[in-house]
């Protein structure tokens, strides 16, 4: 029934074609031929990223919140030294508000994760939020008032702003302007209206270098009405995603991702598998989970909405308003079996547009949705009253202001422009003349250096705030610590400029919470807001819309692209817009698809690299027909022929000892009129080679049966599939075994179909067991010290291949090959199950590295934490021994959480409860790809996956019998265009 021929899985193009770099990577995992301690990595350059790291936080650092903040969990008369307490809050970006719990130790935060309550974590997180832990103690932020290129204070600030306020109020705000972020918080907008209601004639704009505006624009255009779409993956049978990255990089990711696992199961009979469809230029995360996946330029998408268009219109259905177009550019097959699936899944489809794309294109997926029967079912709308919404445009009218000299003070709240503005605004020699410039931000950054006067900013995690999550609920942001340096926070910031008072945040949000808490108790009412982090059934209702009959005018076709005329695209990366790039963290995670560490590059096809001449590493200047950046090329299979990818966000520039001189800044190729891609781009060499540090290669566990797949059909027909594709001969032992029949026995389940390769997992592992980070050239080398490696691997042909997601950490063997090779007996077994590492008697042998079949040990080659303080220290998680020089180390399976719920079990004299206990990973996964629990618990959920037809142990056949089991992926091919074999690695 299942056809057996093999279909190769590769890591990289190295790996596919078994070149000599390849082999050296594997006969040489750390690159130990240059000696340990040489190769220009000096210990004072490592203490520097680690100082960066893992911050210090300040004198201030241990201080205790001025406020009174709720518990989420209990209510403790007194902290217990030793026993965490976790705090609700809210973390602000753009105009999405994503919940939180903060783990606090002592009055110190150090680990945040999902509100279970929220409608945007569901208990889960993302990068962002897991790193934002590290952005708090992060020794580079701005520290200092600073005015006219001198140390100042806030004091002298205020008196500055109420003299100038005067002024302004007489003239009614002329020559006066504001360029502020996107937010939706409800205080926030409050204040502003006030400034307005004063300054009638300054304007206030919002300006955001990676939104979603295009989506508003195009709603507003189609219905008068500025309303904001949200989609409802987990109904959704068929989903089309038109350069919409939604699982990662779109926004309100998290819920997205966990609505679409919700609908690719399998197993469930009820819920079923959707179909995703993808078409891209770059591989993205939701390309990699495509059933098919079209590769095709970003000017492309909208002709092919615009194909599906004519053929869902030859199936009966009503599409106004739309540009005829046969679709001849495209695969005719794809397109009619595309159609057959909407037309089929009416209400129970979803087509969406990426950010990047022009406005036309999502008013064509807005007419499509609506009649396909999508809208009030897969997509609804919701109000934006209380959310400042980014319009690219309107910047470039205030910086004509400021250059005519019509605005003589400009106030810039957040952001950065003259950094990431367009190129072609000349933002940066504008700013620097205006009469009267002020910016507030978190560090003291490029924009910071033009402006005369810079208030620092308190982080999130420091600040009283408020802010409305998608769907409306309205959420609360309370401070974790007090501020760690002298940096007011947002509200008393807007409240100042809005009235000349200097008001405490706290009682700015309670005023704005009054209106939404009438009627009662509002301390009481207050306090539960305060416990939950949100206020219940707060959510905005869905709005019915109506839309117009406008025609949709696509641009005309431009010339075809070459080798010499490339498609220019620019996407947001692991740091974002570049706001991030001061976080270590951050930095050394693997690109999800790519692999690269430190530093951007530009992402080719194979046969556009060689048509070029053109290898990993070499040097090139992409040249426009104004600018030219020098920036290294990448390989990327998948990639769309002739199109160049440049990650956004790199290239800094005095702003921290992480992101100085990291990557190239490819805001200086973005211009007003195409700030997502275009083309006319010509790639020159430059003869200049250098070394990139990627990941991909690392750990290859070369010639091992590693993935399992299959298509539904057929794993509906045959089941057992993934325990069958490889051979378990009965290996005996002479040795007696340890009876792991009885107590708690601990197991973990990882399913390859919901893993979507979003890597939260690994950043949520890093914040939890103090994992540092090692910088560049030694993760070149091979030694960075993840716990958990996303392996990402291509199958299929290397222009067009598809892609598998496989988390890797080690698998807690019980008969752990590492444990017979220590010398010293450093790693050892426990009797529930668990491979323990004794740090203390680690005396750096490496054997149990060599021997281990996962290549999942990390060796600290240098004395990561010697030079610490105890102030620094205060920055980590203190159950977790923080390890040294010489020691090996691993996944622990969380072993500080499983204590913790045991001690808590017995003295309330009972067992774990199952899920009480999850492990880091496990509780950051937005998809729930990852399940732990006790496998002696018949009644466990972990207990239940490994009992699934699925489930299979990675290399099993070696007898080393892993406690952690895989459940194999299956794929959801229309049988119409697509027949995918099972596949076995080799």
């Amino acid at each position: 029934m299942m056809n057996k021929e093999n279909k190769k899985y590769w890591l990289s193009p190295d790996q596919l074609h078994d070149t000599k770099e390849y082999r050296r990577n594997l006969r040489d995992r750390y690159h130990e031929e240059n000696g340990e301690t040489s190769g220009g990595f000096s210990r004072r350059s490592f203490l520097g990223i680690m100082g960066a790291s893992l911050a210090l936080a300040g004198l201030a650092g241990c201080r205790r919140p001025v406020e009174k903040i709720v518990p989420y969990v209990v209510m403790p008369e007194e902290v217990i030294p030793g026993v965490p307490q976790y705090y609700a809050s809210t973390m602000p970006l753009g105009t999405s508000a994503y919940g939180i719990l903060v783990e606090s130790h002592e009055g110190r935060p150090t680990k945040i994760e999902g509100n279970p309550k929220h409608p945007s974590t569901l208990g889960s997180a993302d990068i962002f939020l897991e790193a934002a832990i590290l952005g708090l103690y992060d020794p580079d932020r701005s520290k200092k008032v600073m005015h006219a290129g001198a140390e100042s204070t806030y004091n002298d600030f205020v008196s500055f702003w109420r003299e100038q306020g005067l002024k302004f109020a007489a003239n009614r705000g002329e020559g006066l302007a504001v360029i502020s972020e996107s937010f939706s918080s409800p205080t926030l907008m409050r204040l502003r209206k006030d400034f307005l209601k004063k300054y009638p004639n300054a304007p206030w704009i919002c300006y955001e270098p990676v939104s979603d505006e295009k989506h508003y624009q195009a709603v507003s255009q189609l219905t008068a009405r500025l309303l904001r779409p949200v989609y409802h993956y987990n109904k959704a049978d068929v989903i089309l995603s038109l350069d919409a990255d939604f699982l990662l990089t779109e926004n309100e990711n998290i819920k997205a991702a966990r609505g679409f696992a919700a609908k690719r199961k399998p197993d469930d009979d009820k819920t079923g598998m959707n179909r995703l469809y993808a078409a891209e230029s770059a591989f993205s995360i939701t390309g990699s989970m495509a059933d098919h996946r079209l590769r095709i330029s970003s000017a492309h998408i909208g002709r092919l909405a615009l194909a599906i268009a004519e053929a869902l219109r030859k199936r009966g259905l009503n599409i106004p308003g739309s540009a005829e177009y046969d679709g001849s550019d495209f695969n005719k097959e794809w397109i009619e079996a595309l159609a057959d699936d909407l037309y089929s899944a009416k209400g129970r489809s979803l087509i969406v547009a990426g950010s990047r794309q022009p406005i036309w294109v999502h008013k064509q997926v807005i007419i499509l949705n609506d009649a396909l029967g999508n809208i009030g079912q897969t997509v609804t709308y919701r109000n934006t009253d209380d959310a400042l919404l980014p319009d690219m445009g309107v910047l470039k009218t205030v910086t004509e202001r400021l250059k005519s000299g019509a605005i003589s003070t400009i106030i810039i709240f957040g952001g950065n422009p003259v950094y990431n503005a367009p190129a072609d605004s000349d933002f940066a020699s504008v700013l620097s003349k205006c009469e009267n410039s002020v910016h507030f931000s978190e560090y003291m950054d490029e924009t910071s250096k033009l402006t005369k006067w810079h208030i620092p900013r308190a982080h999130f995690l420091e600040s009283w705030g408020d802010a409305r999550a998608v769907d409306g609920t309205l959420s609360v942001i309370q401070p974790m610590i007090e501020p760690l340096y002298d940096a007011p926070v947002d509200s008393e910031i807007y409240a100042l400029l809005a009235t000349g008072r200097d008001q405490r945040g706290y009682d700015i949000i309670r005023e704005t919470w009054q209106s939404y808490l009438k009627g009662g108790d509002f301390e009481k009412r207050w306090r539960k807001v305060l416990h939950d982090g949100l206020l219940a059934d707060s959510a905005l209702p869905d709005e019915i819309i109506k839309l117009s009959a406008a025609a949709i005018e696509p641009p005309k076709p431009e010339k075809e692209l070459s080798k010499d005329n490339l498609e220019l695209n620019f996407y947001p990366s692991k740091i974002y817009d570049g706001r991030f790039a001061n976080n270590g963290w951050l930095q050394e995670l693997p690109d999800p698809i790519n692999k690269l560490t430190w530093g951007n590059a530009a992402l080719l096809s194979t046969k556009t690299a060689a048509e070029l001449e053109l290898a990993n590493g070499d040097m090139v200047n992409i040249e426009t027909d104004s600018a030219k950046l020098e920036i290294p090329v990448w390989i990327s299979p998948g990639q769309a022929n002739y199109t160049v990818a440049v990650a956004l966000g790199y290239g800094r520039n005095g702003i921290g000892k992480v992101a100085d001189g990291v990557g190239a800044n490819t805001y200086t190729l973005r211009n007003s009129n195409n700030s997502s891609f275009y083309r006319g781009v010509k790639l020159v060499k430059t003869g200049a080679v250098i070394e990139m540090a990627g990941t991909q290669d690392h750990g290859s566990m070369h010639g091992r049966p590693i993935v399992r797949e299959a298509v539904l059909d057929e794993y509906r027909g045959h089941p057992e599939f993934a325990a069958e594709m490889v051979e378990h001969p009965p290996l005996d032992s002479i040795y007696p075994e340890h009876d792991y029949g009885h107590g708690y026995q601990w197991g973990m389940v990882i399913d390859l179909n919901a893993c979507i390769g979003c890597s939260a997992c690994t950043i949520a592992c890093q914040s939890e067991n103090n994992i540092p980070i090692v910088g560049k050239l030694q993760v070149s080398k091979g030694r960075e010290m993840h716990w958990i490696r996303n392996d990402r691997y291509f199958v299929g042909d290397e222009d067009d291949p598809q892609i598998v997601h496989m988390p890797v950490a080690c698998q807690q063997c019980e008969n752990a090959p590492c444990e017979s090779v220590c010398p010293v007996a450093a790693t050892v077994h426990d009797k529930e199950g668990l491979n323990n590492m004794t740090y203390n008697r680690c005396i750096g042998t490496r054997y149990c590295s060599n021997n281990c079949p996962y290549k999942v040990r990390r060796f600290n080659f240098f004395n990561y934490t010697g030079k610490y303080s105890e102030t620094i220290k205060m920055a980590q998680n203190p159950d977790v021994t923080v390890r040294s020089r010489g020691v090996m180390e691993k996944c622990t399976f969380c072993t500080q959480r499983i204590n913790r719920a045991k001690i808590r079990a017995k003295q309330e004299g009972r067992t774990v409860r199952d899920g009480e206990i999850m492990t880091a990973c496990e509780q950051a996964c937005p998809t729930k790809a990852i399940r732990f629990g006790n496998i002696n618990d018949p009644d466990s959920a972990v207990t239940a996956m490994k009992k699934i037809d699925r489930n299979y142990a990675l290399l099993g056949e070696l007898n080393v019998r892993p406690r952690n089991s895989y459940l194999a992926k299956i794929r959801n091919p229309n049988p119409k265009l697509e027949k995918i074999e099972d596949h076995e690695t080799g």
